[in-house]
């Protein structure tokens, strides 16, 4: 049997004396495409954060086979941003060289490669600003595929677009995770949720199924 992607022992996070996650134990399967489910307050952006390592729990451990990229939600990206979009898939090679080092060859190669894989490379030139939500979101996920990294971390990718954008996101999530890549999305959509592999729903900061 594959190694579980993600395991999640005993994990709680407070903030404050607020606890919302309380005692979350749980696998993620490898290559598969995991919901994180729940309405709004229930926990689950504060464990996909917690699962990439930008929340510390306050008790138990998370452990990944990989480290991950973390795509925020669309609405963290600030609208003044002055970057095209190739500027954006190319800070994804930022988590393998670093900020200040030059691009190498097979670097641009990557983000070629990204803007294709996800259908932007004509608007490569175009600022991020000026961009739809469905546009811009594919943006950002061809910046986390150019960290080239194993574990895909998404924080409600598809909240704010229309029906087209959505179905087209959940298309490439398949599509990313069919290479063999994690895909975790923390959403409120249940038919967003019911297209995925795996559930893990929350409610309360509880672990519910």
């Amino acid at each position: 049997m594959r190694e579980p992607a993600i395991r999640i022992d005993a994990v709680s996070v407070r903030y404050g004396r607020h606890t919302v996650l309380r005692d979350i134990s749980a696998t993620i399967p490898a290559g598969r495409v995991t919901a994180l489910v729940g309405p709004n307050g229930s926990g689950k952006s504060t464990l996909l954060a917690t699962i990439a390592g930008v929340v510390e729990p306050a008790a138990g451990t998370i452990t990944r086979t990989d480290p991950p990229a973390f795509v925020v939600q669309h609405s963290a990206v600030p609208d003044t941003l002055p970057i095209t979009v190739r500027e954006t898939v190319t800070m994804g090679r930022w988590a393998k060289r670093g900020p200040w080092r030059p691009h190498t060859r097979t670097d641009r190669a990557i983000v070629r490669d990204c803007l294709d894989r996800m259908g932007i490379t004509d608007l490569a030139h175009r600022r991020l600003t000026t961009l739809s939500g469905g546009q811009r979101q594919r943006a950002m996920l061809a910046q986390a595929l150019a960290q080239q990294s194993k574990l895909l971390l998404l924080d409600e990718p598809t909240t704010g677009l229309d029906i087209e954008a959505r179905q087209q996101i959940s298309h490439l999530l398949r599509e990313i995770a069919d290479t063999g890549i994690t895909v975790v999305q923390a959403t409120h959509d249940p038919d967003e949720a019911e297209r995925c592999d795996h559930r893990l729903r929350l409610d309360e900061g509880q672990l519910i199924a």
